[in-house]
């Protein structure tokens, strides 16, 4: 038997070798790997083999496969040993704990780390009840040395993380240790504590003394391993334990930020503990580390740290590195000071009595000191706190936090500019970025989303000292119109002398930007009238418009703080001139002489710019601007008919400014008469014979958008066809215009004096003429026209009539692509090109303006006409002729803005009394229509999924742009489905808001001690029917479209959509009908689709949630009706029959007992457990089974005398004398 063993052992090391040996073929790794796994799973030599191969002889890569067999041993074969086995193999683990490692320095972690796994699985399986003395025996191997020690440590952490943080073992068994570490605990830390304490004084005693550097090392190991393992308890033990003597723990850890070599372990200790929740009361200790020692070990750590935290790459080298050690305890120091500014806001001004600290002041100088860091990083990480302390009720009314609040505001003045990519030196924060950003890409969206926090904690500092936060706004205002335009060295590509993003003038405006903003809303919300600074605001509005500049990037900062002061200019009235002409002259911005270049985007963007900030005025002030209408239109005139080359969404942007003042007259018949001025062109050329032609023919549109022809880059189709896709945009983007922003006055009794009343509904309720109806219905019938013709577009024989220049003039624009895939875009030097772009990129940019501007007139038709657009006469066959014509042509990505801008504006503004004429025959067959569609497509992606497992040789020679093309069609499918799922919800579910829950901050300890939390669905959706969905319940064929749409839906491969239609419509549509006499196959076929989707989606545990509760709210409301019901449980997997029959009995006598919801609910989990799908990377993992020991918790015989049993608590059984272990 023993040569057997032999034999075996030296086979398989040969076989450990070949694999790790980097020369071996593949196939050789395969046939070792092979050899070795059939090894452990089925030989009888697996325990002597294995202890052979772990001799500390052996090599490492040996020693640690023979620990992995025995490891596989406990595993996976533990329940079938006998007794004896069992203790030997034990007796032989602690051998190899006690003298089985070489010393602490030289013993390989991963060879330390595989004994304390083989350990801690059987702890798992035999502690408490079968092994009483462990933590004796743990504490006598601490005895043994420093190796040792440190291998109890990796036990004890290792058992905390399994039992406590991923819970990997069964309930009972994590109850019966967790409750025994619990019982335990005032031991188990007063034992790590003394030893942390004996290896740091060891440590610090002979690190200094020559020639004793390897005992010292040896000590700071054990001390390191210490804390790490004190870092896996201080998390869910009991706070007492953290803040008992006095916050002993605490204080020690504070002592050790100083000790570079175990500095970076006790921030982590300590930032666990101070970010504990728990009861208030808990955690008033905290508030010791505001005393002075604790705040100057902090800081003096912090400062030591910064100091060493950047090096020289070389002597002789200017170049710098960041030292990553130093630099990711920086960053957990800084967050322990957050986490304590966290406590600190909690604490004070609770019913906890706790005063305001006296270092307070020092406290948050030591904050700043972190704001005002070179890492971008660490100047984020702090936001959060400030936010919390200005916005404190208590804290921020202290004299020390107002004056703080200032020098944040001078603080943000740096912070605000963007500096530190990566790529770049040209400034310290680069260095710090090339460690925590991969490209300039990540840093970019990471600055965007920094610098909207920054301004969200600007805004709320501004609150507390408004005037201060003004001047520093003024005088940097100021400084930058001083100041010369410093270009940097990244000049702009496209002009000589420009400048581009990076360049230093720009991101200082920038950043100024940013900053007046914040400050002049805040200013208006927090100061009264007598006290705001009008005439130094006027001063400053005075220079800005004075200030020239030809720098597009420049300018379009300049247009921003025109638009942030413009509040003041109300004050004002003379400014308004100044300010109109300043934006007007930027309409027409253009860099050179030159008109004929294309512009760069930046240039676009001024323009684009300045056309909002006018739309934006004249929408918020109306009122003000009024006196200067006449001004206004003949500006606009007057841009009109000269050659300024205005882009027809610029004139459009205008036409839109003039008809926001014109809701201000007030008067029905001046407003539609300066309507009938401004649209006289429009309608004349939009209701021509010529374009009524061209609207009407696919092939006639082609030809006149110029799609049918072939066209080079260098002959440019500048000609006619271009010319013709603009009078077809300009049309339509001034009919979008005028539609959306015509109105009637909101107050009743100006709309009756203005003449805006027609008549009253016989309900009572006014209805009101809008000034723009009588264009709009004229534009109407070529408006439908269009949309039909643009529809049939997509038909073969008109996509035959494409030339070979515009094939693809329908597809997805590759800016949308991006989108849809959630590419980011290469921001950086996207401003400086000219927007150029080819002939196809024009076209497809045409065709999809076009359609999406149809769809959002007809949108914003309804919400601005109301009755007047919803009585139409025979409006549902217009839109059926023409939105809904030839579907199944029409691509997925033109249907979502159908869906989304036009059908789901139609269902919110629709008044009540249109549902059965309009909205009912539009949206049975088209949410029919979507169902089929849909399910089709989702079962082609299905089988795609499916059938590539099998055909993975073939996939291999798949081109990336098939993959793209697959990925981008199947995007697109889940987008859809979610529109039209939306609409649905929209149209059919009105939604309640919960009750908000109770304060997270006070989750008792104790909860979270005994059982994770778990993450129950709620009792029962409380949404209800709309009026809309009512009325589509009344059509059976429209009713039972919407249940199968909804149901099946669940099991396509959407998560997000899967969870919202399971909590929020499956139910509250089915409930209508609960009580009817629905058809067994009916009630089978919803039930299964639950459980068909806990198939696809079960894996997600928040769809394992929403789809247990529908399943069950199913199951028991009409299972009493439906014996099919069960039929469909006992075909579930693995499902228990008399567990099932329990539960029905329950359901259906009504003399049961009744369990509490919650039980409920975990009874039918576990009764559907078998039909929830698992995750590819749990799918061929070998099962682990851990059986239960005998309970703990001895349930009390009722007939006893409950007084006399008392002193058997628990204490006494595991009291030494108590011998039934």
């Amino acid at each position: 038997m023993a040569d057997q063993g032999a034999a075996m052992c030296e086979q398989l090391i040969k076989a450990v070798n070949v694999m790790m040996d980097a020369e071996t073929s593949q196939i050789y790794r395969l046939e070792a790997l092979k050899f070795c796994e059939e090894f452990k799973e089925t030989s009888a030599f697996c325990v002597p083999c294995g202890l052979q191969l772990a001799d500390k002889a052996q090599p490492a890569v040996v020693r640690h496969f023979g620990l992995q067999i025995l490891e596989h041993v406990i595993k996976f074969r533990w329940n079938n040993m006998q007794q004896q086995e069992k203790v030997q193999l034990k007796e032989c683990a602690m051998q190899l704990l006690s003298k089985g490692t070489h010393s602490i320095l030289e013993e390989e972690s991963h060879i330390k780390d595989v004994l304390s796994r083989i350990t801690v699985e059987m702890i798992k399986r035999e502690w408490p009840q079968h092994w009483p003395d462990m933590l004796k025996e743990m504490e006598a191997l601490t005895s043994q040395g420093e190796a040792q020690t440190e291998l109890v440590m990796l036990i004890l952490l290792r058992l905390a993380e399994d039992v406590i943080t991923f819970q990997t073992l069964p309930t009972q068994r994590r109850r019966d240790i967790q409750h025994t570490l619990t019982q335990n605990m005032e031991s188990i830390f007063s034992f790590m504590m003394a030893i942390l304490h004996v290896n740091v004084e060891d440590y610090r005693k002979l690190k200094s003394s020559p020639g004793h550097e390897l005992k010292a090392r040896a000590h700071c190991r054990v001390a390191v391993a210490t804390l790490n393992t004190l870092a896996g308890y201080i998390d869910w033990v009991s706070l007492v334990y953290i803040t008992s003597g006095n916050c002993h723990l605490l204080e020690m850890l504070c002592l050790l930020l100083s000790e570079p070599d175990l500095q970076l372990e006790a921030a982590e200790c300590l930032l666990i503990a101070i970010s504990r929740k728990g009861k208030l009361e808990d955690r008033k200790p905290f508030m010791l580390l505001f005393d002075d020692v604790a705040i100057h070990y902090i800081l003096s750590g912090a400062q030591s740290a910064d100091g060493l935290a950047i090096c020289k790459k070389s002597p002789e080298s200017q170049a710098v590195q960041v030292v990553e050690r130093r630099y990711i305890f920086l960053k957990r120091l800084c967050q322990v000071l957050c986490a304590l500014g966290g406590q600190l806001c909690s604490l004070v001004g609770s019913d906890v009595e706790v005063e305001v600290p006296a270092n307070l002041s020092k406290y948050m100088e030591a904050i700043l000191a972190f704001t005002t860091h070179s890492s971008q990083f660490l100047k984020s990480s702090t936001l959060a706190t400030w936010g919390s302390l200005f916005r404190h009720e208590t804290l921020s009314k202290e004299a020390v936090v107002v004056e703080m609040a200032i020098k944040y505001l001078r603080a943000s003045m740096t912070n605000l500019i963007k500096t530190g990519f990566p790529s770049r030196d040209d400034s310290p924060s680069c260095g710090y970025s090339r460690v925590d950003f991969d490209s300039d890409e990540d840093f970019n969206l990471f600055f965007n989303s920094f610098r909207a926090q920054q301004g969200e904690v600007v805004r709320i500092a501004c609150r507390i000292v408004p005037l201060e936060a003004f001047q520093i706004a003024a005088e940097w205002l100021q400084y930058q119109i001083a100041s010369p335009i410093d270009t940097g060295d990244t000049t702009s590509k496209s002009a000589e002398g420009l400048c581009s993003l990076l360049s230093p003038s720009v991101v200082q405006w920038d950043a100024m930007t940013v900053f007046m903003e914040c400050m002049v809303a805040q200013i208006f919300k927090n100061l009264e009238e007598e006290k705001l600074p009008i005439d130094q605001s006027m001063e400053l509005l005075q220079a800005v418009l004075n200030y020239e500049t030809k720098d597009p990037l420049i300018l379009s900062c300049v247009l921003t703080n025109v638009s942030a002061l413009f509040p003041f200019v109300t004050r004002r009235q003379h400014f308004l001139p100044q300010v109109l002409y300043k934006l007007f002259k930027a309409v027409t911005f253009e860099v050179g002489q030159d008109n004929k270049a294309p512009r760069t985007r930046a240039v676009k963007n001024v323009r684009r710019h300045a056309c909002s900030s006018i739309i934006k005025m004249c929408r918020d002030y109306p009122q003000f601007i009024l006196p200067c209408f006449d001004m206004f239109y003949n500006h606009v005139k007057k841009l009109f008919s000269s050659d300024a080359s205005l882009t027809h969404m610029e004139k459009c942007s205008l036409m839109e400014a003039l008809v926001l003042i014109s809701n201000q007259f007030k008067d029905f018949a001046k407003q539609k008469a300066f309507l009938d001025e401004l649209m006289a062109s429009v309608v004349a050329e939009w209701t021509s014979e010529e374009i009524r032609h061209v609207l009407s023919d696919p092939a006639v549109f082609l030809s006149f958008v110029g799609a049918d022809q072939v066209v080079t880059e260098q002959s440019k189709d500048t000609d006619t066809t271009g010319l013709n896709r603009g009078r077809l945009s300009f049309c339509l983007y001034a009919m979008l215009g005028v539609v959306k922003r015509a109105r009637w006055p909101a107050d009743l009794e100006e709309a009756k004096a203005g003449g805006f009343v027609a008549g009253y509904t016989p309900a009572g309720a006014p209805i009101y003429r809008n000034p723009c109806t009588a264009h709009f219905l004229v534009l109407l019938p070529n408006l439908l026209l269009l949309i039909r013709t643009h529809n049939s577009l997509y038909m073969p024989g008109n996509m035959a009539r494409l030339s070979e220049t515009f094939t693809k003039a329908h597809e997805v624009m590759d800016a949308e692509k991006n989108v849809v895939l959630g590419l980011s875009q290469h921001l950086l030097d996207i401003y400086d090109s000219p927007v150029y772009r080819t002939n196809l990129e024009r076209m497809q940019g045409f065709f999809t303006t076009l359609y999406d501007n149809c769809f959002h007139v007809l949108g914003s038709a309804g919400q601005s006409l109301q009755q007047e657009f919803y009585t139409i006469s025979g409006l549902a066959e217009e839109i059926n002729r023409s939105a809904f014509f030839s579907l199944d042509h029409v691509p997925d990505h033109r249907l979502r803005p159908m869906i989304r801008v036009f059908l789901r504006q139609l269902v919110l503004s629709c008044p009540q009394e249109y549902y059965d004429s309009l909205l009912c025959p539009l949206l049975g067959p088209l949410f029919a229509y979507m169902q089929q569609r849909l399910n089709v497509k989702w079962q082609v992606i299905n089988q795609r999924t499916s059938v590539n497992g099998e055909d993975e040789e073939e996939e291999e020679v798949c081109q990336d742009s098939q993959v793209t093309q697959e990925m981008l069609e199947e995007q697109l499918v889940r987008l859809l489905t979610r529109e039209v799922l939306d609409l649905l919800s929209v149209s059919c579910i009105s939604k309640k808001v919960p009750e908000p829950a109770a304060n997270k901050e006070e989750i008792e300890e104790d909860d979270m001690m005994m059982d994770s939390v778990q993450t129950g669905a709620p009792a029962q959706p409380t949404d209800e029917l709309t009026e809309l969905g009512k009325c589509l319940m009344k059509h059976e064929n429209i009713y039972m479209t919407l249940l199968t749409l909804s149901f099946t839906s669940l099991s396509w491969k959407d998560t997000t959509n899967c969870h919202r239609t399971a909590s929020m419509v499956c139910w509250t549509l089915l409930r209508q009908v609960v009580g009817g006499n629905l058809l067994p196959e009916a009630v089978t076929w919803f039930y299964t689709s639950v459980l068909r989707a806990l198939q696809v989606h079960g894996q997600h545990e928040v769809c394992n949630s929403t789809l247990s509760q529908l399943a069950m709210l199913i199951y028991e409301n009409l299972r009493p009706r439906y014996m099919e019901l069960r039929a469909v449980m006992t075909q579930i997997p693995n499902i228990s029959v008399e567990a099932l029959d329990q539960y029905d009995h329950r359901l259906m006598d009504p003399n049961a007992q009744k369990v509490g919801d919650k039980k409920r609910k975990d009874q039918f989990k576990k009764l559907i457990a078998g039909t929830v799908g698992k995750a590819l990377c749990q799918q061929f993992r070998k099962e682990v089974h851990i059986r239960n020991l005998p309970s703990l918790f001895k349930k009390p015989k009722p007939d006893k005398d409950v007084l006399n049993t008392e002193t058997l608590g628990l204490a006494a059984l595991f009291s030494p004398e108590n011998n039934t272990l």
